[in-house]
């Protein structure tokens, strides 16, 4: 047996302890998506109509955001803004839109009332990376998962719209640590061979997700009672997390090989198999401890100054080295542009389809072949090529949209559901390839503030479209093309990761291209022979 924890993890195979780490963080990625895309039914777009007072004979303005008052003489007076409305409730009973009259002057706080959940996750990311990387994966799962649930069920409740806002904030900042962390830890107690298809058919309960998000608001047109009929269901995922073990290869990273050793003694009995020796585990695990040296000196932990500046080293490691600054700025650059187009298209069911039930079933339904046909291609294919091939294609479908005639509605939906399937399938390897790409050591960090520059590009898609869209009907279209093709081309500088062993630290990184570097230059000296020497080898059969 080798000396790396992935030959360990191998011999343990694939059990019932994987199995059920698997479907416990697929139960929950399912239950956030409901949240996420919170927006989309909570808080759509409501026809409305000025009330004006009922005494006087007015006329309104053409966007029932003002009125003004005929006199008896049939003169105009000056303008008046509408204070009252009265709401289309042929589509839903009641709304955050209309229960607090985000309409008119106020209709940024509806869009608001989307953008602030990922406000939440771009604030709740990078501290999620340094918190995860410190004190492990499964505590950080399991408080924001146990808080995220109370939120959500309190929500429901909320008499005014400054804390309902302030609840999104706060359940967006839970999110990060309850996916991304859940995710990675996924990631590490997978077998090497399964990450491929376990990495990107674990967001296929997401998709499922969705589509179940559209059939229960079909279903229950308050908002009140839907919000609390889809965020009970959270306390179900609560009690996994008492049966959950903590990722052996991060407690190997932090130097806790007790508990490590533990963690594989168990897994081993629920999957059916032998560890080798002890004195051969711990080897193994001291081998994946981390180089970084860790304070040992409690009085430094006192002094604020030295604090700060451990806080400030941690914050700028992913910029440290060259190898890991370039894959750290890439993968920013991904982040932001999948997030953007991945919501952005998401949350355009007013303006793709007359029916936005049907549509958000229909972006869910994309998730499921953006996440299913795409593993034995990226398990053979690599994860680099097809990132660039799907963000290329995808900005070409989304820059053909403002070419099709208005009157083929079904085609414009058409291309709308291939480009939210390609994209799905973009956001899923993305994954895969940053959980490869990134250190152990940092890891969760560089994950994190990457999910971070993902919500930048979610916070400004709803503005785009209900901004952008009203006055250029074409512009969300061509913009979310756009950036698909900027980042498909910047994309090609990043490392293939598949057939890779994972780097656990940033020196492995680093090493990694010494060491390749240096095989291309002994290739390069080996094709410096003599004319005879290659033709020997030409003729040869083995070549």
């Amino acid at each position: 047996m080798g000396g790396h924890l992935d030959d360990l993890m191998t011999l343990l195979g694939t059990g019932p302890w994987n199995i059920f780490h698997f479907i416990s963080l697929s139960y929950w990625f399912c239950m956030t998506a409901f949240h996420t895309l919170g927006g989309a039914f909570l808080a759509p777009r409501v026809n409305h109509t000025c009330l004006p007072p009922p005494s006087q004979h007015v006329n309104l303005t053409h966007d029932s955001c003002g009125y003004t008052v005929v006199g008896v003489d049939g003169s105009a007076e000056e303008e008046q803004p509408c204070s009252r409305w009265g709401y289309d409730d042929s589509v839903f009973s009641s709304t955050v839109t209309s229960e607090f009259a985000l309409v008119c002057g106020r209709e940024y706080l509806r869009t608001t009332y989307q953008s602030i959940y990922m406000f939440g996750i771009f604030v709740g990311a990078p501290l999620n990376g340094i918190l995860a990387d410190r004190f492990g994966r499964l505590p950080m799962v399991a408080i924001s998962s146990v808080l995220y649930s109370v939120m959500a069920v309190g929500s429901c409740w909320l008499p005014s719209l400054p804390l309902l806002l302030v609840s999104r904030f706060l359940m967006g900042l839970m999110h990060p640590t309850s996916l991304q962390t859940g995710y990675i830890l996924a990631m590490e107690v997978a077998v090497p061979k399964m990450r491929s298809a376990l990495g990107v058919s674990l967001f296929l309960s997401w998709g499922l997700g969705t589509m179940a998000w559209g059939g229960v608001a079909y279903l229950i047109r308050d908002w009140r009672w839907l919000q609390l009929a889809v965020s009970l269901p959270c306390f179900l995922f609560l009690p996994t997390l008492w049966v959950m073990d903590e990722s052996p290869r991060w407690l190997a990273v932090r130097g806790h090989h007790e508990r490590a050793l533990k963690v594989l003694e168990r897994a081993a009995k629920w999957n059916k198999v032998s560890l080798p020796p002890v004195e051969e585990v711990f080897y193994i695990l001291k081998n994946e401890q981390t180089e970084l040296s860790q304070p040992k000196d409690e009085a430094n932990h006192r002094n604020l100054k030295i604090l700060l500046k451990s806080y400030l080293n941690q914050a700028v490691i992913l910029f440290r080295t060259p190898r890991l600054r370039l894959i750290t700025l890439v993968m920013y650059v991904d982040y932001l542009v999948v997030g953007m187009v991945y919501y952005g298209l998401s949350l355009s069911g007013n303006y793709f389809s007359t029916d936005p039930f049907v549509y958000m079933a229909l972006t869910g339904l994309m998730e499921v072949p953006g996440n299913t046909l795409i593993i034995p291609v990226v398990t053979r294919c690599g994860r680099r090529s097809l990132n660039v091939l799907f963000f290329l294609f995808c900005g070409v479908v989304l820059l053909a949209l403002p070419f099709i005639n208005e009157r083929t509605g079904w085609l414009m939906v058409t291309l709308a559901m291939v480009g939210k399937m390609i994209i799905s399938s973009v956001f899923n390897i993305l994954f895969l390839h940053a959980s490869e790409a990134f250190p152990t050591e940092v890891r969760t960090r560089g994950m994190g503030t990457s999910l971070m520059m993902s919500r930048i590009g979610s916070m400004a898609s709803p503005f785009v479209n209900d901004y952008l869209g009203p006055v250029y009907p074409w512009g969300p279209s061509i913009m979310f093309g756009s950036v698909s093709v900027v980042a498909g081309l910047a994309t090609m500088a990043l490392p293939e990761t598949l057939g890779v062993a994972l780097p656990d630290t940033i020196a492995k990184l680093e090493n990694q291209v010494a060491s390749h570097s240096k095989a291309g230059i002994l290739m390069k000296g080996m094709d410096m022979d003599s004319p005879e020497d290659k033709g020997t080898r030409s003729n040869s059969p083995d070549v």
